[in-house]
């Protein structure tokens, strides 16, 4: 699914983040139980560290390049949650979101928020590889070691501590505007405060790669990937400072395989769905259009794939984004969904394809069936939401889109195409409303009442519903309000 516009609001909070790449140091007793974090809560207690994630994540959203896709959300997201199902001492659900930078990296902050970098994902080779990242993430947000660090330095409050260092979560996510709030928050001395110690490391090795064997994947992927992620940055110079806390060297990568043989070994099959994500990223995020063009075509010729339907998706969207729709449609419509008809990701780039040949009554028909067993599917209803606004059958549209936030009130795309539909006919009073609802997952509360404002001209005699804006409004400010008293 495409959009045609975002919505960008640009807000500084509070944030701590991890680096994927951290200290390395070999574990004494690799088989003490962990030290579960509650005794964090003197620190942080539960709620406000949701209500601090929440905070940084709408930061992020203003500030970061997040990858703003449905069917790669969905797919993070599933294999999150596989993971996060087998984890110990999950006290909240866990939010997955990509970043679209090339590094190897990912991060946690507050509230079980995991961010990871498209560039992880594509030079993963397997799914477990993948998988013993979001492990070793989903292990020190469990652990609560961003609040244990705050807790040990008792001389500072948690909002001080992660107001300082707010900007190192922007720069591992955005390097260059990272690197000025850094500078605006001296977020450089207090990196240097709570920066994370070697146990917390070893801890978050030791339970990710638990974690990453209960779940059913390969425990030596985390041995495999830390040599992977050695060998990236031997080709440079140091990494700086700001953003990693330790080079990544031989004896973690060591100690991770001899935690990784305490397991039975494993074969775990390789992933479509890993290797349809891996193509989607590198034709639509990490290649220009003609070199992605060039990248699936010689993989195809020459057969150097792990599974073939990985290699054609990747060379039909690569066909999409250089607007050789028709070429895209031989390999979607002639092979690939033909032979998998309910793959997500077929269904998604399909509905593209008949929207940009002026056939979206084909993309609407063709996705009616699924959404009937799965109406709420992030991918089904708003690739159907957006074949209908094509159609221009608006109400449907809204309708879909009501019904999908039901469920997924923050998720800004369903906002952002239910204030297009709105404008397109011509429903100004609903239309900003919704664009409201948008700057306020942005975090941008001031932009948000200003929509309503415009909102509450458009209402007329509606006492109603001049009430309910008037509500929402107080909503907004209060919310701006109670993050500056965190």
């Amino acid at each position: 699914m495409r959009l045609k516009h975002g919505v960008s609001a640009l807000l500084f909070l509070c944030a701590a983040s991890l680096s994927v790449v951290a200290q390395d140091s070999v574990i004494k007793n690799k088989n003490a139980l962990p030290e579960i974090g509650v005794v964090a809560s003197d620190a942080m207690p539960l709620d406000k560290e949701i209500l601090v994630g929440d905070a940084v994540m709408r930061q992020m959203r203003g500030q970061t390049p997040i990858v703003r896709d449905p069917v790669l959300d969905e797919y993070l997201q599933d294999l999150g949650n596989r993971l996060v199902a087998h984890a110990e001492g999950a006290k909240f659900p866990f939010s997955f979101f990509w970043v679209n930078n090339d590094a190897i990296n990912a991060f946690a902050f507050f509230g079980g928020h995991i961010g990871v970098h498209t560039g992880l994902i594509r030079r993963a080779e397997n799914e477990s590889e993948l998988a013993s990242v979001l492990a070793h993430e989903i292990s020190h947000v469990t652990q609560r070691h961003i609040a244990r660090s705050m807790q040990a330095q008792q001389r500072s409050t948690p909002l001080a501590i992660a107001s300082m260092i707010g900007g190192l979560l922007v720069a591992i996510a955005n390097p260059q505007a990272g690197m000025a709030a850094m500078q605006a928050g001296q977020a450089a001395s207090a990196q240097m405060q709570i920066d994370y110690t070697r146990s917390n490391e070893q801890e978050a090795d030791r339970i990710g790669i638990a974690m990453l064997a209960r779940a059913g994947y390969d425990p030596y992927a985390a041995a495999t990937f830390f040599s992977t992620m050695a060998e990236e940055y031997r080709m440079y110079s140091r990494p700086p400072a700001r953003l990693l806390t330790h080079p990544l060297t031989e004896s973690r990568v060591a100690d991770a395989r001899s935690r990784a043989a305490d397991y039975p070994k494993r074969y775990t099959p390789p992933s479509l769905a890993f290797h349809l994500a891996k193509a989607r990223i590198k034709a639509r995020y990490a290649f220009d259009a003609g070199y992605a063009l060039e990248h699936f075509t010689a993989q195809i010729e020459s057969g150097d794939y792990t599974i073939k339907r990985g290699a054609q998706y990747g060379l039909a969207l690569a066909h999409m984004r250089n607007e050789n729709y028709d070429k895209a449609a031989e390999i979607i419509f002639g092979s690939l969904l033909k032979d998998d008809p309910d793959n997500l990701f077929y269904l998604d780039a399909a509905t593209d394809i008949s929207i940009a040949l002026d056939k979206p009554a084909e993309a609407i028909e063709r996705l009616a069936p699924h959404l009937q067993n799965t109406p709420r599917n992030v991918v089904l209803a708003l690739n159907q939401a957006n074949a209908m606004i094509a159609a221009e059958r608006f109400d449907e549209a809204v309708a879909i889109l009501k019904d999908f936030l039901l469920v997924n009130d923050e998720y800004q795309i369903a906002y952002e195409m239910l204030a297009d539909a709105y404008r397109e006919s011509n429903q100004f009073l609903d239309m900003h409303q919704n664009k409201a609802e948008v700057y306020a997952l942005y975090g941008a509360y001031s932009r948000a009442v200003d929509e309503l404002q415009f909102a509450y001209t458009f209402a007329g005699d509606n006492h109603l519903t001049k009430q309910r804006i008037r509500a929402r409004i107080k909503q907004f400010r209060d919310q701006q309000e109670r993050l500056k008293r965190l």
